[in-house]
């Protein structure tokens, strides 16, 4: 067992719902339907966002990037996974296995950072309006994304590297997809220097961008309250709708998968992880 690694697994067997073959069928066409419906709808707006001028404005190329995420996010292990939900058995390859925990990891880190960006192009936007075509220009938001998707990456490089450096002693049966956490579940080694990079990661790159959304919505909000007309508010919080949206909907859906009570039923496990991971993913 001291010696056995890695290269001694050649794939991993994902566990499904084989045994509850016409609820498996029904996930694959409900899943089906809204992964179309993600890709479709996403390229998309990306697609107006790059053809119409009137969408050629930072929030919405922000917008532009978080669904590119979510494109990406999806792909990561949808298509496979509905695949294997035909056969009789789910299996990915190591290869395989290592990039799906890369990607999905590698975008759910991004995300963060991005909805932090657009945090601070609201408030550029609120606070300083006169000022918003300068310090918000093109060039900047091209930095501001690329600084989110770096971070995203890097994070994702350290945590993977590190993961698939323990040692792993022929264990293969993965309950859902290939994510950090259920491939640390396999590993033999000592995985708390894991742990803590797992919890240390999780501050700063989710918390970090969190409290910079509430503080930029602080300032937002001590701005509108200094608006004397009821229209004037309105115009200003409709200016963030869209992102407030994407903050409730992200953060919202990632507190409940971690705080919810643990459900009895395994199976109805599965299916909750399956959601928030089509529905919600790419974190």
């Amino acid at each position: 067992m001291d010696g056995a690694n890695q290269t001694a697994v050649t794939e991993y067997v994902l566990l499904g719902l084989h045994e509850h073959h016409n609820l498996e069928m029904v996930l694959f066409v409900l899943c089906l339907g809204i992964y179309s419906v993600i890709v479709l709808g996403n390229a998309l707006l990306i697609g107006l966002n790059m053809l119409d001028p009137r969408l050629q404005s930072p929030v919405y190329f922000f917008l532009s990037n978080l669904s590119l995420m979510d494109i990406c996010g999806t792909s990561s292990f949808v298509p496979l996974m509905l695949v294997n939900s035909l056969e009789t058995q789910s299996t990915i390859s190591v290869p395989g296995c290592t990039l799906q925990m890369f990607l999905t990891l590698a975008l759910g880190s991004t995300e963060c950072p991005i909805l932090a960006m657009m945090a601070c192009d609201r408030h550029v936007a609120i606070c300083q309006p006169l000022q918003y075509s300068e310090l918000m220009s093109r060039q900047t938001c091209v930095w501001m994304a690329a600084l989110s998707w770096r971070t995203g990456f890097a994070n994702s490089l350290l945590q993977s590297t590190l993961t698939w450096s323990l040692p792993f002693c022929g264990h293969n049966v993965i309950n859902h997809f290939c994510e950090i956490l259920a491939v640390l579940k396999l590993a033999c080694g000592d995985i708390s220097l894991n742990a803590l990079l797992t919890m240390v990661a999780t501050t700063v790159v989710t918390l970090a961008p969190l409290r910079l959304i509430c503080l930029s919505y602080i300032f937002i909000l001590a701005a509108i309250l200094r608006v004397p007309s009821a229209a004037g508010w309105k115009k200003a919080f409709s200016t963030c709708s869209a992102h407030l949206t994407v903050v409730v909907v992200f953060y919202g859906t990632t507190s409940f998968m971690y705080f919810k009570p643990k459900a009895k039923d395994p199976n109805l496990a599965k299916i909750i992880a399956l959601f928030y991971g089509v529905v919600t993913h790419p974190r």
